[in-house]
């Protein structure tokens, strides 16, 4: 059971989404990287970041960014809570709703991200799919 966020889930994660054939035909045409940013619950605790290189349904890279590191800048940012990302993985939150309803916000062109819900809707699956512990 891979703890989230770490290295072991971004690898498990990155491995799932890159057998994950049902992301690769809903991101066939997807170019662009994008930065999954957790924060924390309370204001102990840092921002925790993972990196995701997606192109032409394949993940070419994948880093969970450790604290002291320097984070990405990415061409979007996915950002919500600690809690949300939990319900999130859980799939009980789906990822568009979640822009819409305020529990994550995206830093990034909306018009794209809305050609790609089916992606992003596997992008959730596949997480899903990590055996996680929070």
């Amino acid at each position: 059971m891979a703890k989230f966020p770490s290295d072991e889930w971004v690898i498990e994660y990155s491995e799932k989404l890159n057998s994950n054939q049902n992301y690769a035909d809903a991101g066939k045409t997807w170019e662009g990287d994008i930065l999954f940013v957790v924060k924390p619950e309370s204001e102990q605790g840092g921002e925790n970041y993972i990196y995701l290189d997606l192109y032409h349904g394949k993940c070419r890279a994948a880093k969970y960014i450790h604290p002291g590191e320097e984070v990405p800048n990415a061409q979007f940012r996915y950002i919500g809570s600690y809690g949300n990302w939990q319900r999130l993985i859980k799939k009980e939150i789906d990822p568009i709703q979640g822009i819409l309803t305020g529990k994550f916000k995206l830093e990034g062109s909306m018009m794209k991200i809305m050609r790609y819900t089916k992606a992003a809707k596997e992008m959730v699956n596949t997480a899903s799919d990590v055996k996680t512990e929070f």
